[in-house]
């Protein structure tokens, strides 16, 4: 499944993400897109409801690089990577799933596959006990050879938080009902 998947570099894609939260009353949606111009850089721009651009860049070493997050008139903030374990295995996992590349993701996580060729299911647990410490798991849901949305799961709480991609993105356009964007999440079309 994996191989199907991989994009050539420079690779972008649409984004909308649903953020729950117990300090929140609704979940927060947000948009934009995800670009990844070389290897070693992924970029999360968030054009709406705010203004946003993290940029991770890895080094030559697990752990090594930077995270720049820079808003609208205001200057960037910078950190090590390595303050961060859950975006070296964000940045390794997209980078590799881009890529087609399992042993690369088998680095940072076990996985399991189910489902068939038209609609399936990778789900990725972590194996580092600081990125498991804050995620139970990331389950990928595709359709035929299109990741449509990646589902991150929290080690405490439920608060799960949802992005869809490509397509189902575009679909999740004027969508902010949750049960609703899960049925684009699972493949099931636009549920308008």
């Amino acid at each position: 499944m994996l191989p199907r998947l991989a994009q050539p570099i420079p690779a972008r894609t649409d984004f909308v993400e649903m953020r729950g939260s117990a300090l929140l009353k609704v979940p927060l949606r947000v948009s934009g897109e995800y670009r990844r111009p070389d290897a070693s850089t992924l970029v999360r721009e968030v054009r709406a409801p705010y203004a946003e651009t993290t940029t991770i860049r890895s080094g030559a070493q697990p752990g090594q690089g930077e995270v720049s997050i820079a808003r609208a008139g205001k200057p960037a903030k910078k950190f090590s990577l390595s303050r961060a374990p859950e975006l070296v295995a964000l940045q390794a996992s997209f980078g590799a799933l881009l890529g087609g590349d399992r042993a690369a993701l088998e680095q940072h996580y076990r996985l399991s596959a189910e489902g068939t060729r038209r609609q399936w299911t990778i789900t990725m647990t972590p194996k580092d006990d600081k990125v498991a410490a804050r995620i139970r798991e990331i389950v990928l849901l595709g359709r035929d050879d299109e990741l449509r949305c990646i589902e991150t799961r929290p080690a405490r709480g439920n608060e799960q938080q949802r992005t869809l991609l490509s397509s189902a993105a575009r679909e999740a356009a004027g969508i902010d009902d949750a049960s609703r964007l899960a049925a684009l999440c699972r493949g099931h079309g636009a549920a308008r």
